[in-house]
């Protein structure tokens, strides 16, 4: 199993200052993050306020970071972590149907944009999944929602067609792949999710309720609460101390997800504070 000293989860500001920092200090780091590292700061029309850089658009100042990145020989890994265990002395990052380990966690990962669906905590485990490659041979010849709000996931949309008897489709994008027979396509969101021991009923925006046995939320990142279990929240962020440090031990978060202000500098500076730490971690 590949192991790494820092396991970074999101690539924005924060997520690109504490890779630096870490392998500045000698130390393999796992960076992990959508395709678009910071959509915020991609689409900020202009950014004054960062020390250095006045006058450039949002996208200008990202690409500076994603160059000093390439610069330091770092690459991201554009996939989604579903899960973070803790295992004794390392954690175990589960990737799809693989798995990783590091010594250290950093949460980068922003203001999350999609909020926690109602039943979602609920019936995680119970009908609910994050990963189509974990979990897909649950749902054999059964009655599936899928909801995905990227093309990255086409390919576990096609791997639960292939198992499941019937799949109702919720894209949040233009589709382009070719889907069989037993999918439906439907243009709405998920409302709810409801159920007794388990999800039995999805209920969609526009009304309709499905009878499904289970329902795939594949998104490009998932709230940090959802990845690690446990995780103390203040004002619906994560809660650290000065050292950038969670309630749960070897496990760091830093930028928007810690709490307002939502600023690049803020970002940058926890970000280098959250990879000290770690490193520190890892050492000791």
């Amino acid at each position: 199993m590949q192991q790494f000293d820092v396991a970074i989860i999101g690539c924005g500001p924060a997520g690109l200052s504490a890779a630096i920092n870490v392998k500045a200090q000698n130390r393999t780091v796992l960076l992990v993050g959508p395709k678009i590292c910071s959509l915020s700061l991609h689409k900020a029309h202009q950014v004054n306020n960062y020390l250095g850089f006045y006058g450039l658009s949002g996208e200008e100042l990202r690409q500076q970071f994603l160059k000093h990145i390439e610069a330091a020989g770092i690459e991201i890994t554009n996939i989604t972590v579903s899960g973070i265990y803790p295992m004794g002395k390392v954690f175990q990052l589960q990737i799809r149907d693989d798995f990783v380990e590091a010594k250290a966690i950093i949460l980068t990962t922003g203001v999350t944009a999609s909020k926690v669906l109602p039943g979602e905590d609920s019936f995680l485990g119970k009908g609910v999944s994050y990963c189509a490659a974990c979990d897909a041979m649950f749902y054999r010849d059964k009655t599936i929602v899928v909801s995905s709000d990227s093309a990255e996931h086409e390919d576990e949309v096609r791997l639960l067609t292939e198992v499941a008897a019937k799949v109702y489709y919720l894209p949040q994008y233009e589709v382009k792949m070719n889907l069989p027979d037993n999918v439906e396509v439907l243009d709405s969101k998920i409302k709810k999710l409801k159920g007794s021991d388990r999800l039995e009923v999805v209920e969609l925006q526009n009304g309709q309720e499905l009878t499904v046995d289970g329902v795939f939320l594949l998104k490009e990142q998932l709230p940090p609460t959802q990845i690690v279990p446990g995780l103390q929240l203040e004002d619906k962020h994560i809660k650290v101390d000065e050292k950038m440090a969670t309630n749960i031990p070897g496990v760091f978060a830093a930028g928007d997800v810690t709490g307002r202000p939502y600023q690049v500098a803020k970002a940058v500076g926890q970000g280098q504070i959250a990879a000290f730490s770690a490193v520190a971690w890892v050492q000791n």
